[in-house]
Order: C-alpha cells, then sequence, then structure tokens
C-alpha cells in the first residue's frame, strides 16, 4: 500500500464488478476515499463484497444506486459524494454497457441503449461533477473507452461509435477545463477478462489472443494500474490523450 492517493475521493461509475471494481480498489489501496455506484438491484451483492474490501484498507466508502444515462440520477451520484465527502477529486467514466447486431440487424433501441449509457453517461457524470471541481481548481476525470472505439468492430457499430464518442468528449472537456487546473483523460482498453469476455467460447478466445502482440488478455489490474497514475499527481501535465491497454493490438 502507498498514500499517494491520501485524502482524494474518486467516484468511480459501474463499480460493482469487473474493470470498475478492480479501479475501486486500486485506488482505496493508494488512499483514496471511494464512491461507489451501481445500476440494478442484482449487483448489490457484489457491491456489499467490494465494500468490506475496501474497508480493509481503512479508506471511507460509499455506494450509491444510480442509472447515470439519466441526468438527474447522475445529479443525485455527485450530490451523495458530495454532501459525504465535501469534494470529489477524481471522476471515473466506466459504466458501460454493451448490446452487438449487425447493423442490418441492429434495431432502434439498442443503438439508444448503448449510446445512453455509454456517452449520455459520460456527459451527465462529467457535467454534475465539474462545478465542485472547478471551485477546487483542480480535478481528474478519466474516461473508460475502448480500442474498438478507435479502429471499429464487426457487429458493434453502436459500441464502437459511444467509444468514439467519448474520445471526442474527452478532448474537448480537456481544452475546457484546463485553465481550472482539471485534467481529461481517457483509457482504451482492448480485451479484458471479465463477466462479460466469461461466455466467448475458447476457440475464439485463441483468435483474439493470436492477434495481441503480447499473446494474452488484459486484466481488470491492467487498467486499473493506469487510471491510478492518471488519478496521481504524476500526471499534472497530461491531459485530452488516450492511452490504449491492449497488449500492443491496436497500435
Amino acid at each position: 500500500m502507498s498514500n499517494e492517493l491520501k485524502d482524494k475521493v474518486a467516484v468511480i461509475t459501474g463499480s460493482s464488478r469487473g474493470i470498475g471494481a478492480a479501479i475501486a480498489l486500486k485506488l482505496a489501496k493508494e488512499g483514496a476515499n471511494i464512491v461507489l455506484n451501481y445500476h440494478s438491484d442484482s449487483s448489490k451483492k457484489y457491491v456489499d463484497e467490494l465494500i468490506e474490501k475496501i474497508e480493509e484498507y481503512n479508506q471511507e466508502v460509499i455506494a450509491v444506486q444510480a442509472d447515470v444515462s439519466k441526468l438527474d440520477e447522475a445529479k443525485k451520484l455527485i450530490d451523495k459524494a458530495l454532501n459525504k465527502f465535501s469534494k470529489i477529486d477524481i471522476l471515473v467514466n466506466n459504466a458501460g454497457i454493451n448490446s452487438d447486431n449487425l447493423l442490418l440487424r441492429m434495431s432502434e433501441d439498442e443503438w439508444d441503449k448503448v449510446m445512453n449509457v455509454n456517452l449520455k453517461g459520460v456527459f451527465n457524470c462529467t457535467k454534475a461533477a465539474i462545478k465542485s471541481m472547478m471551485k477546487n481548481r483542480q480535478g481528474k476525470i478519466i474516461n473508460l473507452t475502448s480500442v474498438v472505439g478507435i479502429r471499429g468492430n464487426a457487429g458493434q457499430a453502436n459500441y464502437s461509435a459511444s467509444k468514439a464518442g467519448v474520445i471526442g468528449f474527452t478532448k474537448s472537456i480537456a481544452r475546457e477545463l484546463a485553465g481550472r487546473n482539471i485534467t481529461a483523460n481517457a483509457v482504451a482498453p482492448g480485451f479484458i477478462t471479465t463477466d462479460m469476455t466469461d461466455d466467448i467460447p475458447e476457440k475464439s478466445k485463441k483468435e483474439l489472443k493470436d492477434e495481441i502482440p503480447l499473446s494474452r488478455l488484459g486484466n481488470g489490474e491492467d487498467v486499473a494500474e493506469l487510471v491510478s497514475f492518471l488519478a496521481s499527481d504524476r500526471s499534472d501535465y497530461i491531459t485530452g490523450q488516450v492511452i490504449n491497454v491492449d497488449g500492443g493490438m491496436a497500435m
């Protein structure tokens, strides 16, 4: 354990499991107090387990159920964070879903729900959080995009478009907020082992590994290490950047 993020407050959306949970644990281990976010009642048991792990690091933690695709609920998440901790130093926009289909078969609902969570959710939470950051003249915004937002992927037009949108959003707010000492960067994971990848057949996983120069899928900790760096003072002169965590897949 280190105290690199001591007394910092981090809000992490979509943090009940997977990459979000790994980020929450890493930032807590570095000394940050944590605001977890989850969407559905079915995630509550995972959140409770995560809270126990975070408390082992002697960090304060709260969990807020909120649908980040809705502005009023995103505002509720941020308000509860501010009511508890009086500030937000780090915002990690991690919440995301996929609903894959070929464009010819993709429904309007499949398009809309992915865009609403993955892109509008980032807008909602960032808009709600920046007022406090601007007042304090400091903050770190870290948005989770994806390598498919850079290179595209068949069957994921909605997901790829939403993640490409996150990149454009990140670069724009980096320019808007730099004068208030707030940085904004995007992290682009490649194929990361999570619950979402558990259903991929072994043959397909092997094909994926063959496409990756480092010949393995990533894990949540690989992503969390980079987020931890971007959340720290070590990254103070880095803003508006997209950094891949993909084993070299999209170099």
